[in-house]
Order: C-alpha cells, then structure tokens, then sequence
C-alpha cells in the first residue's frame, strides 16, 4: 500500500507549479564536481545485470518472464553492452538504438535502460521520453534514466514532473533518483523549496534516509533554495551519520555562497581536526569553496595571502580549479598584479581562470585591461561561451565610448560568422546590453529581434535598454509582448516599466504593472517599492504613494529617499517631506546626499529661513559640506529663503569646487531677489573666468531682463550668445523673442523670431503674446495661422495670447471664434481663457454679453473673473448696469477678501461715481488688512543706472530740475490742447488739487527725469499698475512737442506714443 505522504506528493498539482514565482536563477552547483566518484546511472545499471559471479545475467521481469538469449545471441548481447556502455555521444546513442532494434532486444529491460540513458546523456531527451513512453515494462533505473538526464540538462521542471509520475506508478526511487530530483530541485532555486522539502520528507521514510550520497544532495538542495538561511542544511549535515569529505565540501560551499566566511573557515578546521571521528585531508573543492567565502569578507586581501600560503604547502597552488579561484578572488579583491601572478604560473591554464581574471578586473571598472588579458590568453586557451559574455560586459566599463563600440561590432561580427548567437542566448544578451550602454538602440533591437531563443534576461536587457534611452513607449510595448510570449518578468524589467510610466506619467500603466507584480510576488522586493514610490510620486498620485511606502516591510535608504522626494516635489506636500525625513532620522537611519538634496527642495519651496539653517548644520555634522551637489541646493534654499548674504558667503568659499549650476543658482537667487545690478555683475564675472555659459544661464539671464525691461542688458546678453553660438539654440532663442517683446522691441522680437531655424511651441507663444502686448491683434492672428499651417499645434497658453490680442484690439467676433474653435484642437478653456473673452466683451461695452457668458461658464468665477467685471464696469458709461458692479465687489471680497487690490478697485469704482462716502468705508476698512497694496511706481534705465519715481516723489537728487522740466511741459501742452482729466483723481477734493495731484503722477516725473537729459536714446518707461487716462492723454502730446518717441509699458500692455498718437488707438 502506498504512503499517505506519496500519495500527497504524487497528487502535487502542475498548475500550482505553472503559477509559481519566477526567480532569476541561481547558478546551479555542480555535484559532478562535487561528487566526482560518486555511482551513476550506469553503476544502477550494471548492478541490474550482474549475476552472483560478476557475468552478465537476463532480467527478472516484474510481469511476465523474458527468455533468455543462447549461444550467439549471448555473445552479440555483451558486446553490445560493453561497446556502448560507458559513452554520452548522441552518435552512439543512435547506433546503439539501431543495433537494438536488429538484435531483437527490444523487450529487453536492461538494454532499454540503457538506450534511454545514453539518449539522456547526449542531450536528446524528446527521443529519450519517446522511447521510454514505448517501453512495455518500466522499473526504478528506467525513470532515474530519465530523471537524472533532464536534471542533467537543466529541465528541472520536466525532471520534477516525471519524479512524481514515477512515484503515482508505485515505484519506489533509489538513492540516485533521490539525488537528481533533488539535484534539479536545486538548480531551480526558491521556487522549488515546497517539493525539495516534501522530498526529504519521503526520503525520512525510507532506508535513503541514512545514505551518505542522499544527504549530500539535501545540503546542497536546501543551500540553493533556502537563500535568507543555511539553518537546514547544517540541520542535514549535523544529521549525516558518516560524513564523507563530500558532505564536509557541500556544507562549506553553502556557507561560502552566503559570504559566510566565518562559519565556513570554522567547519574547514573541524574537517581537519577530526571531531566528528575521522580526520578528512581538504581536497581542490574545499579550497575552491573556501576561496569563493572571502569575496564578502572586509579583510578578504590578508584571508587570500593566507589561504594562498596553505594552499602552496598543500601542492595545490597549480592545480587549475584552485588557481582559476585564486585568480577570480585576488581580482575581485583589487589586487590584480597578484591575480595576474598565479594565472601566469598555472601550468595549465583555461576559459575558467582567465574568465575569472577578467571578472575580477571588469568590477573594479577595468574594461580595457580585461580585453587585453583576452587578447593576450586567447591563443593559450580554448574560450568558451562565457567568455564572450564576459568579454561583452567588460565594453561597459571602456572609459572612451567610441573604442568600446567598435570593439562591440567586431565581437557581433564574430559571432554571427561563428554562428555563436544561435547557440548561446547569453551572448546575444550581451550584445544587447553593450548596444544599450553605447546609445545604440537600432542595433540592439536587431540584435534582440534576431534572437531565435529569447530567455528572461533578454526580455530584461531590451526594455532597460529602452527605458535608459528615453524611449518610453516601446519599453511599455515590450513589457506587453514580453508577457504575451509566457515569459514572467523579473524585477528588473518590472523596474524599467514603472520607470518608463513615471517618465509618460502613465497612472493607469503604472496601476497595471503594479497589480502584474503583485501577482507573481515581487510586490515585497523593495528595489521594486522604490520603484512604484519613484512612479507614484511623478505621477502625483500621493496617495497610493505613501500607501506604498506604509506597506514595505522593510525600508532602505532609497526607500526613504523616495517618498520624501515625492512629497517634496508636491507643493501640497511639502511639510509632510520634512516630517517624514525627521521619521527617519529617529528610526536611526543616516542621511546621504540624495536625502539632504530633496529635503532642501522641500525647505526651498517653503521659504523658510530657520530650517535651511538647520539642514545645513546637518550637512555640516555628516560632513557632506565639500559635495557640489549639495552645495548647490543649498544655494538656492538660502537664495529662496531671501538670505543672499549666506549665498554669497557660501558661493565664494566653494570657489575651487564651482561648476555651472553654482553660477545659474547664484544669478536666480540675485534675479528673485531683485538684485539686478549684482545679477549683471556676476553674469559679466561668468563670462571673464567662470566655466561656459549655457542654453539655461542665457534663458535664466534674458528672463529677468525681460521681468525688468532692462534692454540694454537684455543685448549684451544677445551678443554675447551670438559670440558663443548659443543664438541658435531654440531655448535661448525663445528666450530673446520674449526679451525683446517685454522689452518694448516687437520689430527686433520679429527679426530674432524669422531668423530660428527651429522653433517650438514655446517661440510661438512669445511672439504670438508679443504682439499681443503691443496691441498688433492683426499680426498676432496672422502668425497664429503661420503657426498651424506649419504643423506646429497650439496649446493653452497660445490661445490666452490670442485671445488677449483680439481683446487689446477690440476683435470681438475673431475672439469668439477663436475660443470656440479651442474644441477643434482637443483643448478645455481655463479659467484665464474664459477671463480673455470677459474682458474683451468688456472693453467694447457689451455687458450684456458678458453678463450672459458668465452666467454660461460651466467654471466657478474666481477672482480674476469678477476683478475683470468690476473694471469693466468701472470703464462704462452705463449706470444701468450698477447690479453687475454691485455683484461683482460683493463676489471679488467673498473670494478673496484680504487682497488689498480688490478693495483698491471697489473704491476707485464708486469715486468715479462720486460715491465719496462709499469709497471712504472702503479705504477704511482696507487699512485694517495686514497685507498693504503695492506702491504704483515707474521706472528708466539710463547709463548711470535705474531710476525709480512714485506719484509726488521727491526723493531724487535731481528733484528741483525734474519737477521745473515737468512744469515746462505741462505748460506746453495745455497750450496745444491737452486739459487735465480729473475723472481720474478719485479723490473729493478741490479741482485745482486734482489737476495738481494729476501732474505729478509717476510716469509724468519718470519723462520728464528723462526730458531733462540731452540724451538721445529712445525713452522707454516701465510702470507697475496700469496707466492712467489722463497720463496717456499728456504722453500723446508730449510725444508731439519734443517730436520723439515714447514706449510706456504699464501692468497690461505697451503703448508707443509718437507725433500725438499712441499704437492703441486709445482702446486699452
């Protein structure tokens, strides 16, 4: 009768093993070279046939009786044994099937034994399991026939699968079948764990319990696939009643494997000493495992010379198995003219030490050596396919790219001449990864699609391949078709796909992959979690991102990297990121410069002083204060933090340690804090003795020239990008396009604009808005249509130009069909777009209109909405239309009921109305705000500098010529028609107070500050708040009287007044 625990392990579902994990596997320990005497399936066989006397008997059929062979047939039957016995050749695995089949042997059990077995040892095992399918009688030797040549050749799972139809047949297995299941157990690793232990559980009922040879095999089985402990197989080992210097061997290997060299020196001393009753002498396997052990070890170098020293008095010092480990081991270690010592003093020397010599040199980033020792070997020693591979990756670690691809393509030819890469997918895995590290991704996607056999890596190399080279899309594709074609994937590939789904902010790819490697479990490796908190946090979904990171088991450095960066890459999330980094201080965790690096993006984004001084204190404490990456982000947490003394401190003490982020984090920080003068200075310092300007220093620079109206600033930048070539570049051309649109030159904006030879959305934008700006809605819509004609889409921020063009140009029926025809282009309005047409129908009087497209505005009005209204209604003549300004005020202060500029405007609305009363409260109640409106202001550059003036100032050195100059004009004009508007006094005051109050507004002071130079530059005057309409009515007469042209740039827009008239046709 059968035991319950075989019927248990013969009823083992294969389903359960087609959904198991898929690991990367493990190499396979070799138990050829472990067990070099140990019995084979031949040994089972002659045990069959071997009569009392040693001669060859006839098989004792378990069913029916076999007739024995006489006379000739005796002799034609042992010559047939003894010839083909002993070969693993399929060539004879053939000849002995025919002379098996003319002998007339079929019925034969023992010859069918055989003709399997040498069928399974040549590697031909379909023809191995047809024949043993045809067999009529199977016994114990004919299953381990063919479990032993599939575990042979690294078919474990077919292995395991016949393993247990052999015990559903009611055989019981011998001790070799017990060593080759466990054996293919082994080499598949962890996911055969469950079947290796039902195994030793069978086997601890039986009489195999007890065999050395049994034992052995569970030492190495539960070391491969017990990784995290070597607890069971030392369990096995202490069990193994007579150990054999093969069972000492295994465990010491096992140990080894783990980098165990401690354990495993303490076991290779009691082998010797004898405690377990016999005195074992270490033999080349012991050395070779114990060599292996000191690739972890921190004192690896002394523990080599060591065992280098022993293994000399032991003769084993030129023994090639031991001194292709002493090779690897001192490579590994760094001390590589040692390993090049021993290879030469190999008196023989293979694939073996000098893969391992290669190795050794390839970890310490020694490419170009690592070809020269192949070079050099080549012609000594036979390579095998290993080398190639190793050959492969060390072009990855080649210094000069160029020399490490050309190398590449001569190895590809070589092989594809030598018809290597059919054979060994390993070396077309290599090529791949070459092709990837180089940049070539066409020919690593021919290299991969050429492949005839694509294993797991692979598929892995491709999509890193892919995902490295910023080709996102076909990494995803990959990782489809890598799934549609069976193949698991591994975390490797897993952590290229979540990258390539951060890189497209794929949410919904991401949740995908995410429930993919849930389901073959690699939800708990935590390189994987670093992954989906990486692709999480770049797709701004926090919070699956901390539900990620609460759910790790376990966190790394990385881990906590991960989640405070994308905290702090989330305005919303900033203090929770500094919370979490003070988590994992206290959790005893060390930062690194990665952690300091998104902490002060977080501390930078808020502002706030005190903690930038607190991190960089525990900068200074983890002496991480000479990292330049650091440094720099500490440069702009204090620059945004307004602290620019401790920037410029820090920026002259790292003066050796400088590179051009240091130079861009200064010039912002200036640029923030309005120092535009030493912006200018340090810029010119960069230019004299800092490294190459670039593409973004030049945008950064031009931008706030552009912020500012400094033009003149704003040309020496652009000559200086001519002199360097960056001109070209169409960042730094777009940059210049807005420069000089802000700067009041649309004409040179123009000339920059037709002279790109490419242009992105971004130029567009800026000449479109340029136009804009100065009121050439008409250019504005032309260059519009430019823009789609050439193939260039437009996006959100074009049509905001657009529609402001129409609005500054009182286009109402273009700007309607432009809003309209946003749909067209698969574009929502925004809030901004729906303000642009608000104010277009406002400018031109039509409140009716804009009353009913609010009212149809499937958004909530905000308060640039109703701000929009309100000055609307202050601009109309229409006091029917007092509800709308009623409800617009009552609205913008519900809204946004602290800014003082809402309160500014309700009060300028009702002094036009003479509501004095009204305005008064509203003054009133403005002055208890803790935030005060910003002081209206104009500004001029001249040589000597900028220049500022505010209404009445007289604050200026040059006041007394300024204001007799401003009085001389005044004059002139009242005398050729211009009357003081005093509309736009909204004070309730005397009407000689007003004219007066008028007259000195800042703008008027700013022209005549500028009038009293003999100068002849082009005036240009920048001002904070939107001109007046008694202003510009003076400015279109002072332009006629000194007969020059004047460029007022107020908070909306440019005007350009010339002989009386200005650009906007006094719609603005």
């Amino acid at each position: 009768m059968r035991r319950p625990f075989v019927r248990l392990l013969a009823s083992s579902s294969h389903q359960s093993h087609a959904h198991a994990v898929a690991r990367p596997p493990r190499p396979p320990i070799s138990l050829d070279q472990l067990f070099p005497q140990r019995p084979g399936v031949q040994d089972d066989l002659f045990a069959q046939r071997r009569g009392p006397r040693g001669s060859l008997a006839f098989p004792a059929s378990s069913g029916a009786s076999i007739q024995p062979a006489a006379g000739e047939h005796d002799s034609a039957y042992q010559q047939l044994v003894r010839r083909y016995l002993a070969s693993s050749d399929l060539g004879d695995a053939k000849s002995l099937h025919l002379e098996w089949i003319k002998s007339g042997f079929t019925s034969d059990v023992f010859l069918s034994n055989n003709v399997v077995n040498l069928y399974a040892k040549a590697g031909d095992l379909a023809t191995a399991a047809e024949l043993f399918d045809e067999m009529p009688e199977k016994d114990a030797v004919s299953w381990t026939c063919l479990i032993s040549g599939c575990a042979r050749h690294g078919l474990c799972d077919e292995s395991c699968h016949f393993f247990r139809s052999m015990l559903r047949s009611g055989i019981e297995p011998s001790q070799l079948t017990f060593t080759s299941v466990l054996r293919a157990c082994g080499v598949s690793g962890p996911d055969r764990l469950l079947l290796g232990t039902q195994v030793h559980g069978l086997i601890s009922k039986t009489s195999s319990s007890i065999s050395t040879l049994v034992c052995n095999a569970l030492i190495l089985m539960y070391g491969s696939c017990r990784l995290d402990s070597a607890s069971h197989a030392r369990r096995v080992f202490d069990w193994t009643s007579e150990k054999s210097s093969i069972t000492w061997n295994s465990i010491i290997s096992v140990y080894s494997e783990r980098g165990d060299a401690e354990s495993a020196f303490e076991l290779f001393s009691e082998m010797q000493m004898g405690n377990s009753g016999c005195c074992l002498r270490p033999d080349e396997f012991t050395y070779g495992s114990l060599i292996t052990a000191t690739y972890g070890c921190f004192y690896a170098c002394s523990v080599l010379e060591q065992m280098l020293a022993y293994i000399s008095k032991s003769g084993f010092s030129r023994d090639l198995y031991v001194g292709s480990a002493l090779v690897s081991a001192f490579a590994r270690s760094g001390m590589l003219d040692r390993a090049k010592e021993i290879f030469c003093l190999l008196d023989e020397k293979n694939a073996v030490s000098m893969n391992g010599l290669m190795v050794g040199l390839i970890k310490r980033n020694l490419g170009e050596a690592a070809v020269d020792v192949y070079r050099e070997a080549r012609r000594s020693v036979i390579v095998n396919a290993d080398s190639y591979v190793i050959l492969l990756s060390a072009l990855s670690a080649f210094s000069a790219s160029v020399e490490g691809l050309g190398i590449g393509r001569e190895i590809h030819g070589y092989v594809i001449r030598n018809r290597l890469i059919e054979k060994h997918v390993a070396i077309g895995n290599g090529l791949i990864n070459v092709y990837a590290k180089y940049g070539d991704v066409d020919n690593a996607a021919k290299v991969f699609s050429l492949l005839r056999v694509k294993d797991q890596v692979s598929w892995n190399t491709m999509i890193t391949c892919l995902d490295q080279n910023g080709l996102s899309e076909e990494a995803l594709t990959n990782f489809h078709l890598m799934l549609r074609n069976g193949v698991l994937p591994s975390k490797f590939s897993v952590i290229s796909t979540l990258s390539s789904c951060a890189r497209l902010r794929l949410t919904n790819a991401g949740v995908q992959c995410h429930c993919i490697l849930t389901k073959v479990g690699l939800d708990m490796d935590v390189s994987v979690s670093n992954s989906l908190l990486t692709m999480y946090g770049e797709c701004g979904k926090m919070s699956d991102c901390w539900r990620v990171f609460s759910y790790m088991i376990k966190h790394d450095l990385i881990s906590w990297n991960s989640i405070i960066g994308a905290l702090a890459s989330n305005g919303a999330f900033l203090m929770d990121s500094v919370r979490i980094f003070l988590d994992m201080m206290r959790s005893g965790w060390y930062p690194n410069n990665v952690t300091i690096i998104n902490v002060f993006a977080a501390v930078s984004a808020l502002s706030d002083l005190g903690m930038s001084r607190q991190v960089h204190n525990l900068v200074l404490k983890h002496r991480m204060s000479e990292d330049i990456v650091v440094e720099n982000s500490l440069l702009s947490s204090y620059s945004k933090s307004g602290d620019m003394d401790s920037c410029e401190r820090l920026f002259y003490k790292m003066a050796d340690r400088r590179n051009g982020v240091s130079w861009n984090s200064m010039i912002s920080g200036y640029i923030q804090n309005g120092l535009m003068q030493k912006t200018m200075d340090l810029v010119y310092s960069m230019i004299r003795r800092g490294p190459k300007m670039d593409s973004f220093t030049f945008a950064t620079v031009l931008s706030a020239c552009a912020s500012l109206a400094v033009l003149d600033h704003g040309m020496e930048i652009h000559a200086f990008g001519i002199r360097t070539y960056l001109e070209i570049d169409v960042v730094v051309g777009s940059a210049l396009v807005d420069m000089y649109a802000k700067c009041g030159r649309v004409d040179y904006a123009s000339r920059v604009f037709e002279s790109m030879n490419l242009r992105n959305e971004f130029s567009w934008n800026s000449m479109i808005s340029g136009y804009a700006r100065h009121g050439n809605g008409d250019e504005a819509l032309k260059l519009f249509n430019k823009m789609q004609s050439s193939g260039q889409c437009p996006d959100l921020v074009t049509y905001v130009g657009v529609l402001s063009a129409c609005s500054h140009a009182g286009l109402v029926e273009e700007g309607l069909e432009h809003f309209e025809s946003m749909k067209n282009h698969g574009l929502v309005p925004q809030i901004e777009h729906y303000s642009c047409v608000i104010d277009l129908l406002g400018r031109t009087g039509k409140l009716d209109e804009m009353e009913d497209f609010i009212i149809r505005m499937p958004l909530r009005p905000n308060d640039m909405i109703w701000r929009t209204v309100l000055v609307a209604c202050h601009r109309s003549k229409d006091g029917a239309k007092r509800e709308i300004a009623k409800q617009a005020s009552k609205m913008l202060l519900e809204v946004e009921p602290e800014n003082p500029v809402n309160y500014v405007l309700i009060s300028n609305m009702f002094s036009s109305k003479a509501r004095w009363e009204d305005a008064a409260r509203i003054r009133k109640v403005m002055q208890a705000l803790p935030v005060k409106k910003e002081a209206g202001c104009s500004w001029v550059t001249l040589q000597d500098g900028l220049h500022v003036f505010v209404s009445g100032d007289k604050s200026h050195p040059n006041t007394e010529k300024i204001y007799a100059k401003l009085h001389f004009l005044i004059q002139k004009i009242r005398e050729i028609g211009y009357v003081p508007q005093v509309d736009f006094s909204l004070y309730d005051i005397e009407l000689e107070t007003k004219e007066e109050l008028l007259s000195y507004h800042s703008e008027k002071l700013a022209v005549a500050f500028v009038l009293s130079h003999s100068s002849t530059i082009p005036i240009r005057i920048m001002k904070n708040l939107r001109v007046c309409g008694d202003c510009h009515s003076a400015f279109c007469y002072i332009s006629k009287i000194v007969g020059r042209r004047i460029t007022l740039r107020d908070s909306i827009r440019f005007h350009h007044f010339e002989d009386g008239r200005c650009s906007c046709g006094d719609f603005w």
